[in-house]
């Protein structure tokens, strides 16, 4: 199991980026949370096997079909041994 924290900077927020993330992350089988930020950014973290999360980490660079992405910073974390997927 592994963990990534990422940010996501662009066109990223009332384009249906978290729920379309919680959709992804279900379908991948992959736990964490994703969130807006009052900055303008969306933040995830994904919990899962390592080729799911990076499944999710490729998506985040993309984002869904109304939104825009310029900019993903991803963090390597400990993982805490999530088990949903939120949106916060």
């Amino acid at each position: 199991m592994i963990r990534r924290h990422v940010v996501v900077s662009g066109d990223v927020q009332g384009v249906f980026f978290r729920d379309t993330c919680r959709r992804t992350a279900e379908e991948h089988a992959v736990a964490g949370w994703v969130r807006n930020r009052p900055d303008g950014t969306v933040e995830a973290v994904f919990e899962g096997a390592p080729e799911r999360v990076q499944k999710l980490v490729d998506w985040a660079h993309q984002g869904p079909p109304l939104g825009t992405v310029d900019a993903v910073s991803v963090r390597e974390e400990e993982p805490e041994g999530l088990t949903d997927f939120d949106v916060r």
